[in-house]
């Protein structure tokens, strides 16, 4: 299977040849889709933040806007996957990266998590996204529904990783 490797326990990226390409092309898309500092259209911040419970509406606005760009793609990616997604479904793609609002890299340091792998604490931290996001979200009452997407796991898990690899 492709799309980005797996974290190891230790945090570092596992990765197989197979998956190399599609990793460098997906890092390659969003390292240059990140470059630029506009806000995602107001349309679409409206339409993700229509989904987000008030709470998670705070945490939203906390995303750069290159973030809150890939977001919004990757949720309009997973409900055209997933037509008959719920709120709170819905709401864990639009939030799957919120774990990042408090790991401070710069883009090219992300990239460099991506491929070297949790080699320090920030890079570690970066790499642990995905559990920051979780425990965010279950502090400010969020379903448990999108914390378990956020945490990569659900029955909505594997549509939500796809839509995540195609963007």
């Amino acid at each position: 299977m492709g799309g980005l490797p797996q974290r190891s326990p230790a945090g570092g990226a596992q990765v197989n040849a197979a998956s190399v390409p599609t990793m460098a092309v997906h890092l390659a898309r969003r390292f240059f889709t990140s470059l630029s500092r506009a806000a995602p259209p107001a349309a679409e911040d409206e339409w993700a933040e229509s989904w987000l419970m008030p709470a998670e509406v705070v945490l939203w606005r906390r995303l750069a806007n290159h973030d809150r760009r890939h977001c919004v793609q990757v949720g309009r990616n997973f409900v055209e996957r997933r037509p008959a997604a719920t709120r709170p479904e819905v709401a864990g793609a639009l939030l799957h990266d919120i774990g990042k609002v408090d790991v401070g890299l710069s883009i090219p340091g992300r990239v460099t998590a991506r491929l070297i792998g949790g080699r320090t604490a920030r890079l570690r931290r970066y790499l642990d996204h995905e559990r920051i996001g979780a425990e965010l979200l279950a502090a400010s009452g969020s379903d448990p529904v999108t914390v378990d997407l956020v945490a990569e796991r659900g029955p909505a898990w594997p549509d939500l990783k796809a839509a995540d690899n195609s963007t």
